[in-house]
């Protein structure tokens, strides 16, 4: 064969060529020819992603100024001539690629709080787990040894209530020697890699803020141990921030105010940076989605991949037991008959006070941002939208001097999709009752409730050396 330029990495006119479809599946797989140009990119350097969506960008100057007077923005335009080329082509494409149809939810959000019947989801407890457990290890070993589980760390976040304008992963709970979130959870993941004796491709979705630091800190740290072959990064889609009235902030003359999107978007965003070749490619049937900021976070569970494979749900969630009935986690339950969670601000009296059979709370397992998907359940849920989350921030703006001010207090909104609203697209889920202590050491903030001293606590308690 003859390929052409119409494959990525080929030289022109190389001849009378081939495209990628006239290759059979199992040809391209052999060959490692990606099922899309965006694949090239996927598992490298997101810079030359970044070029690559900035050569697409295609906005004119007058093509912006129509969509933004479409939308009422057209202040964010207000300090075009004074930019630099470089500083306009980069504002046009911000303004492109940003999704303003969002902006006016903010005038309308009751119809975002609108939910349907909540009732119980029962889960699956710590008796019942204990009593299978060793059919269910099998089953979730025998998965991964097989090459049908990866793991995605959601990692797009920065340590801004740590105190720290980092990643929140390169955070150091160390106390008298050096310990990273990073690290913690890479040594979580390295148990089961030394259980099955099988390295899991891992996954780690950063956001526009903090992608640099994070992929070079966990280069320069050598993956903490891990195979720097089954690693592979990818950003997750920004958002613009505005104020109350929906009014976009520019954080520099030449740049919109954004965060990212929330942890919603991680399919989308992986699909996007060409990585569900590789997911197709590899045979990966199952992804466990976990948080940064738990520590004790235990990824690629056997035991709870192979109760979920068991089950025949499409979705496994690990919950732990509530403290009290107002604890701030999210609740599984169903709505309207589909798996869901309800956020711990929308439990009502009548649902805190509610009690099963037995007279325990009916909503007593609260979730830690620790799913397994069925891939083919995410892929047949693409399509579909996301509920959307408007979120209170303090958002650093431009004034009409043009001069930069990091407000004290909440300022405006940032617009999120989040996670757990995938698993009420689902058919089938299973809470999955893990041991709080062991499991669950949350950073949120730096002292107090779910922060830096008292994950410190937890992870002594199991025996990690501080």
């Amino acid at each position: 064969y003859v390929i052409s330029d119409r494959l990525p990495g080929c030289a022109k006119g190389a001849g009378k060529g081939l495209s990628r479809a006239d290759f059979p599946p199992r040809i391209r797989k052999l060959l490692w020819i990606p099922d899309s140009d965006t694949a090239v990119e996927g598992s490298g350097t997101q810079d030359r992603c970044r070029r690559k969506e900035r050569e697409k960008m295609s906005m004119t100057l007058s093509q912006a100024k129509e969509k933004v007077e479409k939308y009422g923005q057209e202040h964010v335009l207000k300090y075009y001539e004074e930019l630099s080329q470089e500083e306009k082509t980069n504002l046009l494409a911000q303004i492109e690629s940003a999704d303003m149809s969002i902006l006016d939810s903010c005038r309308h959000q009751e119809d975002l709080l609108k939910r349907g019947v909540i009732t119980p989801l029962a889960s699956m407890q710590l008796p019942e787990i204990e009593a299978n457990r060793e059919a269910f290890t099998a089953v979730g070993t025998e998965a991964i040894r097989a090459g049908r589980v990866g793991a995605v760390l959601l990692a797009g976040g920065m340590g801004t209530r740590l105190g720290s304008d980092d990643p929140k992963g390169v955070y150091n709970v160390g106390i008298t020697r050096e310990l990273y979130i990073f690290e913690c959870l890479v040594h979580n993941l390295m148990d089961v890699v030394r259980q099955t004796g099988t390295w899991l491709h891992l996954f780690v979705m950063t956001s526009d803020k903090n992608n640099d630091k994070t992929v070079s800190f966990l280069k320069e740290h050598a993956y903490f141990g891990y195979k720097e072959e089954y690693v592979h990064f990818f950003m997750q889609k920004m958002a613009v921030a505005t104020d109350y009235n929906g009014k976009i902030y520019l954080e520099g003359k030449g740049k919109l105010a954004s965060s990212p999107n929330g942890n919603g978007g991680w399919f989308i965003s992986l699909k996007d940076a060409g990585l569900l070749d590789l997911v197709h490619r590899e045979g990966i049937q199952w992804l466990n989605v976990f948080a940064v900021d738990n520590v004790l976070q235990r990824i690629a569970d056997p035991c709870f991949i192979g109760a979920t494979i068991q089950k025949n749900c499409v979705v496994g969630a690990k919950v732990v037991r509530k403290v009290t009935p107002d604890e701030k986690v999210g609740a599984v339950c169903l709505e309207d008959g589909r798996p869901s969670i309800v956020e711990y601000y929308d439990m009502t009296e009548e649902l805190m006070e509610a009690k099963d059979e037995n007279g325990e709370p009916s909503y007593n397992f609260g979730v830690i941002l620790n799913y397994l998907f069925s891939v083919a359940e995410l892929e047949r849920v693409l399509e579909l939208s996301l509920p959307l989350h408007l979120v209170e921030k303090k958002i650093p703006y431009l004034d009409e001097t043009g001069s930069l001010v990091k407000p004290e207090a909440a300022n405006g909104y940032k617009y999120e999709n989040l996670v757990l609203d995938m698993i009420h697209q689902m058919e089938s889920c299973l809470p999955f009752e893990v041991v709080r202590e062991k499991e669950f050491a949350p950073i949120k903030n730096k002292t107090g409730v779910d922060s830096v001293e008292s994950a410190r606590k937890l992870l002594q308690e199991n025996g990690v050396e501080l």
